[in-house]
C-alpha cells in the first residue's frame, strides 16, 4: 500500500462484504484486522477481493516462525534503494542538460551556478532532445510501480497516491512527446518546452521519499521487533538423563529444561530444581533481578543471572507470556484511535477531489492565459503535492511507537481506543485489596497485657494454636512466627469458630484467639484499658485479635493487609496530573478510611459488595466523570469493563486481565500514572501530526493551483511539489519517533 487511499479502499470494500463485522486496515503496519462470521464468508473470499483491488494479501507469520514479514520489509527497502540510486544516476545529468539552458533562457546566466552547456538546444535540438529522452527512460523504468499500480487503481475507480504521480508525470511526458513531434516538424524552438526533466525529477524525489519513509516506518515497530528477537533459538532439555540441545520449536510442554547462569529462559515454566535470580526487565521494566526458588514460575526471554536451574515447560511458542505481550502490542498498534476517523473520512474523498482541482485549475489557467505550459505546470503540481500520505500515517505511526514504548515499560495498551480514552481520564478508582495493598495479611503489632511472657513467646504460642487454621489472619500469625525462626508446639486439640476465632490446646494449656465478642462468649472479661489498644489499632485499619491463655488475657496480635510501597507515591503523582483518586472496597468504612489516609486518598467508597462495584463506577460516569478502574481480582472484572478504561494489575487474575483495556505487567502502581502520561503524549503527538498534515494540504494545494501567481507571486514548480510531498510524510514519521524518548 502506498498511501491512506490504498488502505481506505481495501477497508471500504471489505466492510461491504456480507459476514464482515468490522475491519481495520493499517497503513503503517501493513496489516488488516478483520472480525468476521466464518459461517458466512471465508478467508479465501477476502483474499480474492484484495487481489481484485490490485494488492497481494500475505499470511501473517507465527511467533516461533522465521520473521518473514521483517525479511520482506528489508527486501522492500533494498529494492527501493536500488531503484532510487538508478533514478538519481540518470536524474542528475538530465537535470543538468535540461535546466542549464533554461537558466540562460530566463536571464539567469550571470549566476555563479551558471556553467557551460554540454549541448546547445538551439544549435543541436535533436541531439539535446534525444539525450533527455535517453536519460528519462531509465528513471521512468525505476518508477514503473507508480504507473502499474496507479493506472490499475484508476481503472478500478479507486485512485491513490500512485495514480496522482502516474497522472502528473504521464501528462508531463505526453506534453513533451507532443513537442518532440513539433520539433521534427521544424519548430525547433519547441525543444525548450519539454517537461521530461520534470517527470524525471518527480519520480526520483518520490522514490527517495518512499525509501526514507520505509526506513522510518521500520523504526516505529522496533519495540515489537526487539521483543521478537529476545527469545533464544535453542533450548537445553533433559532426555534419558542426558542434556541435549534442541531448536526452540521442538520443546514440548512437560519437557525438563536446563538453564545455566547468564543464559536466557527459552520457554515459560515452573522451577523443579535449583535457586537463582532472574532479570525480568524485558517483561516488567523492573531493573532488579527477582529471586526464584522451586515452585516459582519463569518466563521466556528473561535472563538467568547466577544459578543453574531446571524447570518444567508449561507454555511454549505462541502461548508464552512474551508471545502474548507481542500479540497485544501488535493488535494495539494495528488498531485505530477514534481521533483517526476524521483522517479516514478526509482521505476517502481526497484523491478524487485533488484530481478534480488539478483539472479545473489547469483548464482555468489555460482559458485565462492561453499558455499551455503554465496550465501544465499547475495541473502537474496540484496532482503531485496533493498526496494524502501524511494524513494516513499521522495516527498509526504514533500508535505504533506509543504502544511499543508502553510495552518497554511493562504497560500493555490493548487498543487505540484505550489509549485515547486514557488521555481523557479525570478520575482513577483503585480497588483496595491486592491493588493498593499487598493482598495478604501480615502481623503488624504484638501488644502484651502483662510481663509474664515475651512478645515472641506469645507469638509462638498463638502460631502453634493457629497451625490448623486456614483463615488468612491465622495464616499470617503462623507465617510471622516462621519468619522469626520460632519453633511451633504440637497441638492437642483445635476448633475453629466461624467469624469469631479458635480454641486450641497446646502443651496442655487452653488457648483462645479471636475478636472481642468471642472473648466475651468464653467468659474472658475485658476492661476499658484492655479494649483501648484494640480501638486504636482498628482506626489504623488493622484487625486486632485477642490471645487468652487459661482464661486470662495475655495480649493482642494485630494483623493488617499492608499498603504497597508504591501506592502513596502513585496516588500523589496522579493528583499532580490533576486527576481525582478514589478507593473502592468491600471493607468497612473505618478500615477503608484508615488505608485511604495512609495513601493520601480523600474519596472512599466502602462497604461495596462485589456485584455492586460496576454500579459505583456507573454512578461516577453519570456525574460526568471519565473513569479508570484499577483492580486485580475476579470481582473487579465487571467494574473494569464498565469503566472508560479498565486497568488490570499483571499479577492479578486472568479474568481481570482479559477484562481490562490496559495491563500493568509489574505490580507497581506508578505504572498507572505512566500509562496516562504516555497516552497524553501519544494523543498529543497524533494531534500534531494531523494538524501539520491538514495544514500542509490546505496551504500547498492552493499554492500549487496558482493562487499566489494570480497576485504576481511565484508559481510552484512541480519538482518542488514532489519534494514537499515526500517531506510531509517523512516529517510525520519523524515526529512520531520523538515518542521513543518518553521516560516513565
Amino acid at each position: 500500500m502506498s498511501c491512506a487511499s490504498c488502505s481506505g479502499n481495501i477497508e471500504q470494500i471489505l466492510a461491504k462484504l456480507e459476514g464482515i463485522v468490522d475491519v481495520s486496515v493499517n497503513l503503517a503496519t501493513e496489516k488488516a484486522m478483520i472480525h468476521y462470521d466464518p459461517t458466512v464468508i471465508k478467508v479465501a473470499k477476502m483474499k480474492q477481493v484484495i487481489k481484485d483491488l490490485g494488492f497481494e494479501p500475505l499470511a501473517l507469520t507465527t511467533f516461533d516462525a522465521v520473521d518473514e514479514d521483517q525479511l520482506r520489509k528489508d527486501k522492500q527497502v533494498k529494492s527501493l534503494w536500488r531503484k532510487t540510486l538508478l533514478a538519481v544516476v540518470f536524474c542528475v545529468p538530465l537535470f543538468y542538460v535540461a535546466m542549464v539552458p533554461m537558466l540562460e533562457m530566463v536571464g539567469l546566466g550571470w549566476l555563479p551556478l551558471s556553467v557551460p552547456q554540454l549541448i546547445d538546444p538551439m544549435e543541436n535540438p535533436l541531439i539535446h532532445l534525444w539525450v533527455q529522452v535517453v536519460l528519462t527512460v531509465p528513471i521512468l523504468v525505476a518508477g514503473r510501480d507508480f504507473y502499474v499500480k496507479g493506472f490499475t487503481a484508476l481503472l478500478k475507480r479507486r485512485p491513490n497516491m500512485d495514480s496522482l504521480v502516474a497522472l502528473g508525470t504521464s501528462a508531463a511526458v505526453a506534453y513533451s512527446l507532443l513537442n518532440i513531434w513539433h520539433v521534427y516538424q521544424g519548430h525547433y524552438h519547441m525543444v525548450m518546452y519539454l517537461f521530461l526533466e520534470t517527470a524525471g525529477v518527480i519520480v526520483t524525489l518520490i522514490l527517495l521519499g518512499n525509501t526514507l519513509e520505509a526506513i522510518s516506518k521500520r523504526k516505529t515497530s522496533e519495540a515489537i521487533k526487539k521483543l521478537m528477537g529476545l527469545t533464544p533459538k535453542t533450548a537445553m532439555i533433559i532426555q534419558n538423563e542426558t542434556e541435549i540441545e534442541v531448536p526452540i520449536h521442538d520443546v514440548e510442554i512437560g519437557d525438563v529444561v536446563v538453564v545455566k547462569p547468564g543464559e536466557k529462559i527459552p520457554v515459560d515454566g515452573t522451577i523443579i530444581k535449583g535457586n537463582t535470580a532472574i532479570d525480568e526487565a524485558m517483561l516488567t521494566g523492573e531493573s532488579m533481578p527477582v529471586d526464584k526458588h522451586v515452585g516459582d514460575d519463569v518466563f521466556a526471554a528473561t535472563i538467568n543471572t547466577n544459578g543453574m536451574i531446571q524447570f518444567t515447560a508449561t507454555k511454549i511458542g505462541s502461548e508464552t507470556a512474551l508471545a502474548q505481550i507481542i500479540k497485544l502490542v501488535e493488535a494495539a498498534s494495528g488498531s485505530k484511535a477514534p481521533i483517526a476517523q476524521i483522517a479516514d473520512v478526509v482521505t476517502g474523498y481526497f484523491v478524487p477531489v485533488a484530481c478534480f482541482i488539478a483539472i479545473l485549475a489547469g483548464v482555468l489557467w489555460y482559458i485565462g492565459t492561453g499558455n499551455v505550459e503554465l496550465a501544465m505546470v499547475v495541473f502537474i503540481s496540484v496532482l503531485i503535492i496533493a498526496c494524502p500520505c501524511a494524513l494516513g500515517l499521522a495516527t498509526p505511526t504514533a500508535l505504533m511507537v506509543g504502544t511499543g514504548k508502553g510495552a518497554e515499560n511493562g504497560i500493555l495498551i490493548k487498543s487505540g481506543v484505550a489509549l485515547e480514552s486514557a488521555y481523557r481520564l479525570n478520575t482513577v478508582v483503585f480497588d483496595k485489596t491486592g491493588t493498593l495493598t499487598e493482598g495478604k495479611p501480615v502481623v503488624t503489632d504484638v501488644i502484651l497485657m502483662n510481663e509474664s511472657r515475651s512478645a515472641d513467646a506469645l507469638l509462638q504460642l498463638a502460631a502453634s494454636a493457629e497451625t490448623g487454621s486456614e483463615h488468612p489472619l491465622g495464616v499470617a500469625i503462623v507465617n510471622e512466627a516462621k519468619e522469626k525462626g520460632l519453633s511451633l508446639f504440637d497441638v492437642d486439640t483445635f476448633e475453629a469458630m466461624t467469624g469469631k476465632g479458635i480454641k486450641a490446646t497446646v502443651h496442655g494449656k487452653r488457648i483462645f484467639i479471636g475478636n472481642q465478642r468471642f472473648m466475651e462468649e468464653q467468659h474472658i472479661q475485658l476492661d476499658a484499658m484492655q479494649l483501648s489498644p484494640s480501638r486504636d489499632l482498628a482506626t489504623l485499619g488493622k484487625t486486632p485479635m485477642y490471645v487468652a491463655v487459661e482464661g486470662q488475657l495475655q495480649g493482642i496480635i494485630a494483623v493488617a493487609d499492608v499498603v504497597k510501597a508504591s501506592s502513596q507515591k502513585a496516588v500523589a503523582t496522579l493528583q499532580q496530573l490533576g486527576i481525582e483518586v478514589a478507593m473502592l472496597t468491600g471493607d468497612n468504612k473505618q478500615t477503608a478510611e484508615a488505608i485511604a489516609k495512609q495513601v493520601g486518598i480523600d474519596r472512599v467508597l466502602a462497604d461495596v459488595l462485589p456485584g455492586h462495584k460496576s454500579e459505583e463506577i456507573k454512578r461516577l460516569q453519570q456525574a460526568g466523570q471519565s473513569v479508570a478502574m484499577v483492580g486485580d481480582g475476579i470481582n473487579d472484572a465487571p467494574a473494569l469493563v464498565q469503566a472508560d478504561v479498565g486497568i488490570a494489575i499483571g499479577s492479578g487474575t486472568d479474568v481481570a486481565i482479559e477484562s481490562a483495556d490496559i495491563v500493568l505487567i509489574r505490580n507497581d502502581l506508578m505504572a498507572v500514572a505512566t500509562a496516562i502520561k504516555l497516552s497524553k503524549k501519544t494523543i498529543s503527538n497524533i494531534k500534531q501530526n494531523l494538524f501539520w498534515a491538514f495544514i500542509y494540504n490546505m496551504i500547498c494545494i492552493p499554492v500549487a493551483a496558482g493562487v499566489l501567481h494570480l497576485f504576481g507571486g511565484p508559481l510552484l514548480n512541480p519538482m518542488f511539489a514532489a519534494a514537499a510531498m515526500a517531506f510531509s510524510s517523512i516529517s510525520v514519521i519523524l515526529n512520531a519517533l520523538r515518542l521513543k524518548h518518553f521516560k516513565a
